[in-house]
């Protein structure tokens, strides 16, 4: 059940992520739905200047051909004039047309200036109106850019969401696959199971009718063979040897058991940062790739690699101390001798600590010879290197403490006195306390070592991701320490207390009579026993009773003791039985009267079959003597007539007989069918309350099947309604795609019309001034004739 929960929550948290997915796609999709109605709106705006520009185009073409009329008009004009200067010879009126022809020539010319000054205007705003549209245009082949960008990451974006899905898909049907799988294997288990109970059941049983004859035994032997108890006379128990105090041993186990796993953790924590140290040092200052390592920098790694052959020992001996402790023997620092080997273990941890600390100040310094390394990172280094050297101190202070405590079960050894624990413990308890003070800073200086570090260009993510792991080994190792030293100060009131003993059958450790303690420590015991023992040798032997007699004394006694209770059991044994027989007697007299009743049915259908045979035997003879006999058929009559009379009292006795056996029969088989009804109504009340409880699991089982069946249906639908947006998505960027190149197009080969269009315009103005020039020179030249003509 715990891993399908565990896997009902995968797949609950693949499908928040999927559904997270969603609404970024949709967010996406509706962003490039905007983008694409403000590349529509920007195109219309396109056509409606382009549609402006053509219509001014149109204005411009019909303009020009205003002025070429016009130009043509005074072309007409200069030719008439120029006829009419032939045709008339007279001054007069060469004057007074040179007149009219120098006015018409003032008009002229100001007209021209006025169409000139119009074309200039023209030309500028043409000029201006192509360098919008071309801004524009680039604008808009920028945004269409970015568009095609957007789109293509959007389509990055769906295609690893697709394949994520697909994946995501594919192991929630196998996933499913092996949910069913597992609901048939639980079910097989399941009847396995039931059958397992029911036989443990039955095993329970006879386990239990076992258990019961063991004690009533056990309870008679107690009874019989123990005459006294030497706990309740206070004389008697003095001379027992005295006992530990077991709540002072289970709280002792109790608390090695926390340390053992304290250091389990500690050396965990310093393996991990050993461990983390070492891929570090391989990585930086130098990778080993690009540049080798330094000999030092090898044999530090080689020292670090080695960092479990001398941790692993210190928590197995811890353990194996643990494991040691016994609720029945009494654990004090003389008696622990696994502590010795706990201690080496300790002392060699210690000298690898002391070997090691060189290596890492070389390394330290290693890293300072770097080109990178700044002034302060080499000043947080150094501080780095005196906090790992006050670490390795105070594991030195810790080691000695730890030898003390291991000296004291060595043999030959004078063991502290109790006085002296107290003082002792403190002191240990502030090692402690140092040493979780030591692992604090060598993790701040570790932690703004690697702030520094990271913020250098050189530094990888590989080397990143190491420092973490450091850092998060230090962590650890801080808070193991933190809880070390709050664990020996909390129970520093225990481990600086004696040992107590008690006596047997009395609940207070120290009993005082007369002034002094009534129990005294094992040692002081043996040695008074062992006195009195020396001086009983000494005294003559008194006068004894012969064995035999001695022994046939007991077992009177015994028989005499035995009697009362033996006589009272035999009578209660003897009226169960008697219980039992009236019981059975009851039985088989019901049984003896059933039997009766049978008999006699049975006797009455013999007597019936045999007269009815009879009657058959004479019919038939009867019809064979009819033709002969005639006169004899009153007799057959009367005795045919006598036959069923006594059928009938016959028949009635059957009746009166069957009446009584179905009463009788009736009567026992309603009692047994009472008692197979009761059994299998409880049978079937057993089968159901078992049903019901299978029914209850399987339909929590199908619920979550029908759950993530809808979650996998809703999935999929999810998962179609997007594949679907992604079509009209792809089908609506097309469209704007097929749009963009014929506007494209459309822009061009219109922007191509304009362009030939104004060179044309610009050609034929060039005409016309070359022509208006001719003409200015022309009219200046009749103009100077003429004036010559005046003066002559």
């Amino acid at each position: 059940m715990a891993d399908l929960q565990a896997k009902y929550q995968i797949l609950a948290a693949e499908y928040s992520k999927l559904k997270a997915q969603i609404p970024v796609l949709k967010k996406a999709y509706l962003d490039e739905q905007i983008e694409t109605e403000k590349l529509k709106d920007l195109i219309k705006e396109r056509d409606q200047s382009v549609r402006k520009y053509e219509q001014e185009v149109d204005s411009l073409s019909f303009r020009n051909q205003q002025l070429t009329k016009r130009v043509l008009f005074l072309q007409d004009e200069l030719e008439h004039t120029e006829s009419s200067k032939k045709k008339n010879k007279h001054k007069d009126n060469e004057v007074s047309r040179h007149d009219d022809a120098s006015q018409a020539n003032s008009v002229l010319s100001e007209e021209l200036h006025s169409k000139i000054e119009e074309n200039a205007l023209l030309h500028k705003k043409v000029h201006e109106a192509t360098s919008q549209y071309e801004g524009r245009i680039s604008d808009l082949e920028h945004r269409l850019k970015t568009s095609e960008t957007d789109h293509s990451q959007h389509e990055e974006v769906l295609n690893a969401t697709r394949q994520k899905s697909k994946a995501q898909i594919d192991k929630l049907q196998e996933e499913k696959a092996m949910l069913e799988v597992k609901l048939q294997t639980y079910d097989t288990e399941l009847k396995d199971f039931r059958v397992r109970a029911e036989l443990a059941e039955e095993k329970l049983e006879t386990l239990q009718k076992n258990l019961q004859s063991k004690l009533d035994c056990a309870n008679k032997i107690i009874a019989d063979k123990l005459p006294f108890i030497d706990t309740k006379n206070r004389d008697l128990n003095r001379l027992n040897i005295p006992t530990h105090d077991r709540k002072h041993q289970m709280r002792a186990r109790e608390l090695v058991n926390q340390s053992s796993n304290l250091v389990g953790e500690l050396v965990q924590g310093l393996s991990n940062f050993y461990t983390y140290s070492e891929q570090r040092s391989k990585i930086y200052p130098a990778d080993g790739v690009s540049e080798p390592h330094s000999a030092i920098n090898t044999k530090y790694c080689k020292y670090l690699h080695e960092n479990m052959a001398h941790l692993r020992p210190v928590e197995q001996s811890i353990r194996l101390f643990s494991e040691s402790l016994k609720e029945d023997s009494l654990t004090t620092l003389e008696t622990a001798t696994d502590l010795q080997l706990f201690s080496k273990n300790f002392q060699n941890l210690v000298a690898y600590m002391n070997r090691l600390l060189p290596y890492q100040l070389s390394s330290i310094e290693e890293e300072c010879a770097v080109s990178s390394c700044t002034s302060t990172l080499a000043a947080k280094n150094m501080e780095l290197f005196k906090s790992l050297k006050r670490l390795t101190s105070v594991f030195n202070k810790l080691e000695t403490y730890v030898t003390v405590l291991g000296a004291q079960s060595k043999t030959g050894m004078i063991p502290h006195p109790q006085s002296s624990h107290v003082k002792f413990f403190s002191q240990l308890i502030k090692v402690l306390n140092d040493l979780h003070d030591a692992v604090k800073d060598v993790s701040k200086h570790y932690n703004s070592k690697v702030s520094l570090e990271h913020q250098l260009p050189t530094a990888t993510q590989k080397l990143k991701t190491t420092d973490e792991c450091v850092v998060a080994s230090l962590v650890s190792l801080v808070t193991n320490t933190g809880k070390f030293s709050a664990f020996m100060s909390g129970n520093m009131d225990f481990f600086s207390q004696s040992a107590g003993y008690r006596t047997r059958g009395s609940s207070v450790g120290t009993d005082l009579v007369d002034g002094g303690p009534r129990s005294h420590p094992a040692v002081v015991g043996f040695k008074v026993r062992s006195s009195k023992y020396l001086a009983s040798l000494e005294r003559p032997c008194p006068e004894s009773v012969p064995h035999k007699v001695a022994v046939q004394n007991r077992k009177t006694l015994l028989s005499s003791t035995e009697n009362k209770q033996g006589l009272t059991h035999q009578i209660s044994v003897f009226q169960q039985r008697v219980n039992k027989l009236d019981q059975e007697k009851e039985h088989w007299m019901l049984e003896l009267q059933l039997l009766k009743i049978k008999y006699e049915n049975e006797l009455t259908k013999t007597k019936q079959q045999k007269l009815e045979i009879e009657r058959l035997q004479k019919a038939e003879c009867r019809e064979d003597s009819i033709e002969d006999n005639m006169d004899t058929t009153p007799s057959v009559v009367t005795s045919a007539a006598s036959t069923p009379s006594v059928s009938s009292t016959q028949s009635v006795q059957t009746t009166m007989l069957g009446s009584v056996t179905c009463q009788s029969e009736s009567s026992d088989i309603d009692s047994r069918e009472e008692l197979i009804k009761n059994h299998y109504t409880s049978r079937i009340s057993e089968l159901s309350l078992q049903l019901q409880a299978l029914d209850s699991k399987c339909v929590n089982f199908h619920a979550e099947v029908r759950a993530l069946h809808k979650q996998l249906q809703l999935a999929q639908k999810s998962k179609c309604a997007a594949i679907e947006e992604l079509k009209t998505s792809n089908q609506s960027l097309a469209q704007l795609k097929d749009e963009l190149q014929t506007t494209s197009r459309s822009y061009d080969g219109q922007l191509s019309m304009m362009s030939d269009h104004l060179a044309g315009m610009n050609e034929k103005l060039t005409q016309q001034k070359d022509e208006i020039d001719d003409l200015k020179m022309q009219l200046q030249s009749a103009s100077s004739k003429s004036h010559k003509k005046n003066k002559k």
